[in-house]
């Protein structure tokens, strides 16, 4: 018998199946999530962590590529002196605790700006080397640690200078909620920075300090935690389904007081694409966010209900296994060992006929045909009778039954059984999550428009009034270049036309390019906004520095895991940029929303606040809406970053139920639907077309070859026919022919 046909493989396949699946029901849909920790916290921890490794590697390559790229420009222009260049940077970017000018040559200190710079720690004599620029960490006599960053500022015929500035390692714009702390660690587990814990003299009992000193000693053991994960290779550190960032990155359980858990998020800092090198990804550091949340023991269901669903597909099975076994496999091969007797010569007894289908048609076309071979004509044999009744089920019939029988059990899993419907409980810490990651996000995207319009400024001043229409085309292209947020960059004088331009044809009007405002928004109605930044250029008479934004940059921005759909909107609610497809200006889509970002618009005190909502009409979701709030030009325009997503689709313990549960329905379908429907392929159609020539057989065709389409139990039972129909043949040559009578003579009468 073939070993992919015949009947026997796909019973067996299908009782191994049905007892697999059995065995996983019990124990899936049966185990109790003891946990106490949901996974949708666990992985929530880790983006956030994730959040803000991005944030603190965005400001440190920023940080460095300001300095890098200021001291260029000074370079390129007249020589200034060091209180000039300080005075300036200060003027135009407000992100270094201290900056310093220093005379490489003699080591002499030129200008200081802000806190000392800790430039013993800076060998000059290294400057020339391979790295000698790369910025380093320095630890201080009080504890903290500063990242230097340096610039040279050459001249011909002048001394050349080093620019120095000096930036702590706290996060910009992290948005921390209440119970949560956060900390850069270095590659030993060392805690460089933190914020969210406070200090132990700030306790105002016993029971606060024992709480402060628990937090502390709990988040040093995630970092150093933290930091043997970071040794692995970031492809084979992640758990399935939880990629996406390029780093190194996860979640870790800690102890547990007073009821709550602690739990952390950590992740390195890792450059945009992986592959690609930055000089805070090459700094060894990883960022460890800490929360307590409330743990809740016990689970969503009994496992009795995994033990009783698992036993009712035993049952069903075995019933579904029974009827094949006794209505379709037994009668063909029955039929099988029946058709081998009659070609052995085997004619004494009757053929046993099965009671039901194509096998009884089947087994009354054989008996006729032993009676044909005995030597009696196929007329005296009678014609096939059909069956009537219950005996017209067919195999088809059969094998439908069965597959409804495996159905029932399936079909209430798939859509009935562990609904979780509105009443699902969401964990709190899920929707404080959404709020403040949006609130971060929303501080970043804040944080890129300030830089954009930081950078025009300083570009705008460099140029000034003597820089001639080469050089300043030479200027646009090294700043188009080093920022990749522009679309376009052109100078303009104080009518609109453009002197000098780089990148892409801009968007914005002739009667648009000259404006007061640093940062607009145009392209209304059209089919993708332009955002609008500009610096007036001294000494030009009104003369512009102006960029126009990508909006790929701003989607990029807002692309983060773990957020579902997130959109940025203006002070009227429509969409400028997202994380999926949208279309310009567009409102949001339902009144929620808007009522949402309405609310966090409303400023509390000196500031708006984000807001975070669980909403549970038409299905279940978190949303999340926070308002541009902070320093800079960009704080004017009043956007907001808005988020939802649905909660199904989290790893919370009512849903991984359900899915579980659906799960083993499928499962239960498409074994009945693959091993049924390859049973009806190889063994129902087959025996449908073998009754029919069967029958033909019986009745007297005698010229119609029977051949085999398989090498199974229809073949074989085929390829008998086949040798009693030449049986068949060589008996009706072996009968001597009937000579017909001719017809009585023609009697003649002679008159």
């Amino acid at each position: 018998m073939s070993l992919i046909g015949g009947i026997r493989p796909p019973i067996a396949v299908l009782s191994a199946l049905l007892l697999t699946l059995a065995g996983i029901t019990a124990l899936v849909l049966g185990r109790v999530d003891d946990a106490g920790v949901p996974r949708a916290v666990m992985t929530s921890q880790q983006h956030f962590a994730e959040d803000g490794a991005v944030a603190l590697r965005a400001s440190i390559d920023e940080s460095v590529t300001d300095v890098t790229r200021s001291a260029a420009l000074f370079g390129a222009g007249q020589p200034v002196s060091g209180d000039a260049v300080l005075d300036k940077l200060g003027s135009t970017y407000q992100k270094w605790m201290g900056t310093a000018v220093v005379e490489i040559r003699t080591g002499k200190l030129v200008a200081a700006r802000g806190e000392t710079v800790p430039l013993t720690s800076v060998d000059l004599s290294s400057l020339k080397g391979e790295d000698g620029l790369t910025p380093r960490m320095v630890r201080m006599r009080n504890g903290e640690v500063r990242l230097l960053s340096f610039g040279l500022l050459t001249w011909p015929d002048k001394p050349q200078l080093l620019l120095v500035a000096s930036r702590n390692l706290k996060f910009p714009g992290i948005s921390l909620g209440r119970f949560r702390s956060i900390a850069v660690a270095d590659s030993d587990g060392a805690i460089l920075s933190g914020d969210g814990i406070a200090e132990p003299e700030s306790a105002r009992n016993s029971a606060d300090r024992e709480d402060i000193k628990d937090s502390t000693k709990q988040l040093k053991d995630f970092a150093q935690r933290a930091a043997r994960k970071a040794e692995q290779d970031p492809r084979s550190s992640k758990e399935p389904g939880t990629g996406g960032y390029p780093g190194v990155s996860g979640s870790l359980l800690g102890g547990k007081r007073a009821g709550d858990r602690s739990v952390a998020g950590y992740a390195t800092l890792a450059a945009a694409e992986p592959g690609d090198t930055t000089t805070a990804g090459g700094l060894g550091l990883s960022v460890v966010a800490m929360v307590k949340v409330t743990e809740k023991s016990g689970g969503t269901q009994s496992p009795v209900f995994g033990l009783a669903a698992g036993g009712t597909l035993l049952l069903v099975g075995a019933l579904a296994v029974a009827v094949l076994l006794g209505t379709v496999q037994r009668p063909l091969i029955r039929l099988f060992l029946e058709s081998r007797r009659l070609t052995r010569g085997d004619l004494t007894r009757p053929v046993i006929v099965p009671g039901y289908g194509e096998a009884h048609r089947i087994g009354g076309a054989l008996e006729r045909l032993r009676r044909q071979l005995l030597g009696e004509s196929a007329e005296a044999t009678g014609p096939a009778g059909r069956p009537t009744g219950p005996r017209r089920v067919g195999t088809g019939a059969l094998l439908a039954a069965c597959a409804a029988l495996l159905l029932a059990w399936s079909a209430p899993l798939m859509l009935l059984v562990n609904r979780a419907d509105s009443t699902a409980d969401v964990p709190r810490q899920l929707v404080n999550d959404q709020r403040e990651r949006t609130d971060t996000l929303s501080d970043r995207v804040r944080r890129a428009l300030n830089e954009g319009d930081a950078d025009l400024e300083s570009v705008a001043s460099l140029i000034g009034d003597k820089t001639s229409p080469e050089a300043m085309k030479e200027v646009l292209e090294h700043t188009y270049n080093e920022n990749r947020r522009y679309r376009s960059l052109y100078v303009v004088d104080s009518r609109g036309d453009i002197q000098a331009r780089e990148g892409k044809d801009p968007k914005v009007i002739k009667s648009d390019r000259v404006s007061g405002k640093p940062l607009r928004l145009l392209g209304h109605g059209g089919k993708e906004p332009v955002v609008v930044a500009a610096a007036e250029i001294p000494g030009r008479s009104g003369a512009q520095l102006v960029g126009e934004f990508r909006v790929e940059f701003f989607n990029a921005l807002l692309t983060r895991p773990g957020l579902g759909v997130v959109r940025l909107v203006d002070d009227r609610h429509r969409v400028i940029a997202g994380n999926t497809g949208f279309l310009a200006f567009q409102s949001l889509p339902d009144q929620h929303l808007k009522d949402l970002v309405a609310a966090g618009a409303q400023r509390l005190g000196k500031k708006a606040r984000p807001h975070g909502v669980l909403y549970r009409q038409n299905g279940i979701r978190i949303a999340a809406a926070a308002p541009f709030s902070g320093s800079g030009s960009a704080e004017s325009l009043r956007w907001s970053v808005v988020s939802w997503q649905p909660v199904d689709r989290l790893a919370i313990p009512e849903y991984d139920a359900r899915n579980r549960t659906v799960l083993a329905g499928l499962l239960g379908a498409a074994a009945a639907v693959a091993c049924l429907g390859w049973l009806h392929i190889v063994v129902a159609r087959p025996l449908s077309n073998l009754a029919d020539r069967a029958e033909a057989l019986a009745a007297g065709d005698r010229r119609t070859v029977l051949f085999p389409q398989h090498h199974d139990e229809v073949g074989a039972v085929t390829r008998s026919l086949e040798l009693i129909r030449r049986q068949l043949q060589d008996q009706s040559r072996r009968q001597p022919r009937r000579t017909p009578s001719p017809p009585p003579s023609e009697q003649y009468t002679r008159n």
